[in-house]
C-alpha cells in the first residue's frame, strides 16, 4: 500500500536591515491528494464479508466510501452499531490489540470504581477494587480498599475523572473515609505505566465455617497463561474435599473461550463428556458444507492442553458473584453450567454479551499494514439451546446486592459484602451470623457510584470480550 504525506516546504525570507521594503514570499505547498486508503479497506470488507456474523446485512462494496480512514471504514461497515452490534472493533496496531486479549497492557496495575467522595457530589474519589500483581501499583502497596482522592495535585470531579489517569506518569493522593465522606489525606504516590502481565487468578482460599468447607476464588480475566494454576487450584479444593464454590467474577470482562470451557468442565457436576457444554453460530458462509458436529458444537471435557483436569464433579450448585463488568466469557460459563446444575448468581445484572470474535489481521510478509480487526463472528448457546442474556440486562441475580458500602473490605473477608451474602444464603442468615457473633467488623457507608463497573482505566483491558484462537472446523484435524 503506498500512502501520501502532505508535504509542505516553507520558505522564510529574512528582511535586510535597511529601510527598503522587501515583498515576503508566500510558503510554497505542495497539494496532494486525499490519502488512498482503498485498498487497506477493501481488504477490511473482503474479511468482514467473510467472517463477520451480520455479513447479510452489509452494503456492497460499491456502496461504502471506500476512501475513508480505516477506522472509519470500519465503523461505517457495523450493523446498528451499539444496538445490534456493541462489541467489534479495530485498532491501528494489531500487535497491541494481541498483547490486550492476553492480559499484557502499559498500565499503572490497579482497577478502581469512581464513587461520589462526599454529600453534595462535589468531588469523585476512585476505590481501588484490586490491584495486579506484580505491578508497579502492588509495589508502591496501594491495595483493594484504598482511595484516590486526587491526581497530579487536582481534585477529581466530575468533569476530569474520566481523563485524569490518561497520561504515562501520576502523583496519586490517597485518601481515607470518614463519617460519610472520602478525605484527603497528605499521603502521595508517584507512578509510571509499565507492561503488566495480568495474573487472572487473583485470588484464593478455603473457608471453614460450621463445618463447611466453602472454596472462593476470584478470577479476572479468562486467559489460557492462568490455565495451569486455575486446574491446580481446583486439585486442591478436590483433595480438601469442598463442600461448595463460590466464583468471583465481579471484575472479569472475559477472555478465551478455550480457558471458559476448561472453567466451567471444573465446575460442572457428574463430569460426561457426551455432554454439550456450548454451541456455536457462525454466520451461513463460515457453516456452509461443514459437518456441525465437527463445527460449531463443544463439550465438556477431563482433558485440556494443561493435562487432566481436576474436575469437582459433585458439587450440586455452584454461586457466582457478579456485578455490570461480569461479561462475555464469564457469562458464557454462567450459561454453559445452567443445564447441568443449580447456578446462584449474587449481586448485581451482568454485562449481556453473548457473541464472540476472531483477530483478523494482515497475513503477508512483510505485512502490507498493521492494523488489526476483531469482529464478531459467532453467537454461543447451552445445551438447552439458551442464549438469553444478550441484552444490556445481562442475567439478572438470584441474590441482588449493589456493592456500594464503602470501604471495600479485602477478598475473602467473611463479612466483605458480596461474599457474605453468598456464605448466609449457603450456611442460613441466622446461623451465620451467629457464628460471626464477636468478629464482625463495623460496616461502612453506602457511597453512589458514578458509574457502573470497575475499570481499568486503559481502553484495551476494559473491553468486553471473548474469542477464539483457533477456527472451529478445524479443532479436529490431526
Amino acid at each position: 500500500m503506498k500512502v501520501s504525506y502532505f508535504k509542505f516546504f516553507l520558505f522564510i525570507t529574512l528582511l535586510s536591515c535597511d529601510k527598503k521594503a522587501v515583498d515576503p514570499i508566500l510558503p510554497e505547498v505542495e497539494v496532494n491528494p486525499i490519502v488512498d486508503n482503498s485498498e487497506i479497506n477493501r481488504w477490511i470488507y473482503l474479511k468482514m464479508k467473510d467472517y463477520y456474523f451480520w455479513e447479510k446485512d452489509l452494503k456492497d462494496l460499491n456502496d461504502t466510501d471506500i476512501v475513508l480512514s480505516p477506522s472509519d471504514y470500519f465503523s461505517s461497515l457495523l450493523v446498528k452499531p451499539g444496538e445490534t452490534d456493541r462489541f467489534s472493533w479495530i485498532q491501528e496496531s494489531s500487535e497491541e490489540l494481541k498483547n490486550s486479549l492476553n492480559g499484557r497492557s502499559t498500565i499503572f496495575g490497579f482497577k478502581y470504581k469512581p464513587f461520589y467522595a462526599n454529600p453534595e457530589k462535589t468531588r469523585i474519589a476512585f476505590a481501588i477494587t484490586y490491584t495486579l500483581k506484580n505491578s508497579v501499583a502492588e509495589r508502591n502497596e496501594i491495595k483493594r480498599g484504598d482511595f484516590i482522592t486526587k491526581v497530579n495535585g487536582m481534585d477529581l470531579t466530575t468533569e476530569n475523572y474520566r481523563t485524569a489517569l490518561n497520561n504515562e506518569t501520576a502523583t496519586l493522593t490517597l485518601g481515607n473515609y470518614l463519617k460519610g465522606t472520602i478525605n484527603h489525606t497528605d499521603k502521595t504516590v508517584a507512578l509510571t505505566k509499565e507492561i503488566t502481565q495480568v495474573d487472572a487468578l487473583q485470588y484464593s482460599t478455603i473457608l471453614n465455617i460450621l463445618d463447611k468447607k466453602i472454596g472462593y476464588f476470584v478470577y479476572t480475566q479468562f486467559l489460557t497463561s492462568s490455565d495451569k494454576k486455575v486446574n491446580e487450584l481446583f486439585g486442591e479444593f478436590k483433595t480438601a474435599g469442598i463442600d461448595e464454590l463460590i466464583v468471583d467474577f465481579r471484575y472479569n470482562p472475559g477472555g478465551y473461550i478455550s480457558s471458559a470451557e476448561i472453567i466451567s468442565s471444573l465446575i460442572v457436576k457428574n463430569l460426561n463428556s457426551n455432554n454439550l457444554m456450548t454451541r456455536q453460530i457462525w454466520n451461513d458462509k463460515q457453516m456452509a458444507g461443514k459437518n456441525p458436529k465437527d463445527f460449531d458444537t463443544n463439550f465438556f471435557t477431563s482433558r485440556s492442553l494443561v493435562g487432566n483436569l481436576n474436575n469437582l464433579t459433585t458439587l450440586n450448585r455452584v454461586y457466582f458473584l457478579v456485578s455490570n463488568g461480569s461479561a462475555s466469557a464469564s457469562e458464557l460459563v454462567i450459561n454453559n453450567l445452567k443445564p447441568y446444575m443449580e447456578v446462584i448468581l449474587v449481586g448485581e445484572h451482568t454485562y449481556g454479551k453473548n457473541v464472540g470474535s476472531i483477530t483478523i489481521e494482515e497475513s503477508s510478509t512483510p505485512k502490507k499494514w498493521n492494523w488489526g480487526m476483531q469482529p464478531i463472528v459467532l453467537k454461543s448457546l447451552n445445551a438447552a439451546g439458551e442464549s438469553e442474556y444478550g441484552t444490556k440486562q445481562g442475567f439478572m441475580p438470584d441474590i441482588e446486592v449493589i456493592d456500594n458500602i464503602l470501604p471495600y473490605l479485602q477478598f475473602g473477608d467473611p463479612d466483605e459484602r458480596l461474599l457474605n451474602a453468598a456464605l448466609s444464603n449457603i450456611l442460613g442468615s441466622v446461623a451465620f451470623s451467629n457464628a460471626r457473633k464477636g468478629v464482625r467488623k463495623a460496616s461502612g457507608d453506602s457511597f453512589v457510584p458514578t458509574d457502573t463497573e470497575a475499570i481499568y482505566g486503559e481502553p484495551l483491558l476494559d473491553r468486553k470480550e471473548m474469542w477464539i484462537t483457533e477456527f472451529p472446523w478445524a479443532k479436529n484435524k490431526d
